[in-house]
């Protein structure tokens, strides 16, 4: 019996408004990893190369770093929080400033899936006794 795991990923400081991303995480939340990176290919928005990365980063800590089976990881959670705001100056008319803040994200991601089932050691061959 395969035991399921939870594996996470974090991309912090995305530089995009948090309300953009979200627009785009909400596509393939509670989905399959596969169908996820499929749909975000063909979605048109910046974020979506973000959220890939994110994705494409669970999936590797998944299988390289805790031995799970690829085929079987959907996405449990995504959530797309408000990152570091900088605050800048525009300069304006008449030696005026105008301020505006740049904002940024930070994305969670976490998947879950099965193990890979063990392989069992190859059986050894039956040693022959060869007389000398």
């Amino acid at each position: 019996m395969a035991k399921s795991l939870t594996v996470r990923s974090y991309a912090k400081g995305v530089d995009q408004a948090p309300r953009k991303v979200a627009l785009v995480a909400s596509l393939v939340r509670g989905r399959t990893v596969a169908d996820a990176l499929v749909i975000l290919a063909h979605t048109p928005k910046r974020s979506a190369q973000c959220v890939i990365k994110a994705i494409e980063s669970a999936k590797a800590n998944a299988i390289n770093n805790h031995g799970l089976d690829g085929k079987t990881l959907e996405i449990s959670t995504l959530s797309v929080t408000a990152g570091e705001r900088l605050k800048r100056f525009k300069p304006a008319s008449r030696g005026r400033a105008l301020p505006f803040e740049k904002k940024s994200a930070n994305i969670l991601v976490e998947v879950t899936g099965d193990e890979k089932p063990k392989k069992k050691p190859a059986a050894k061959p039956a040693e022959t006794k060869e007389s000398k």
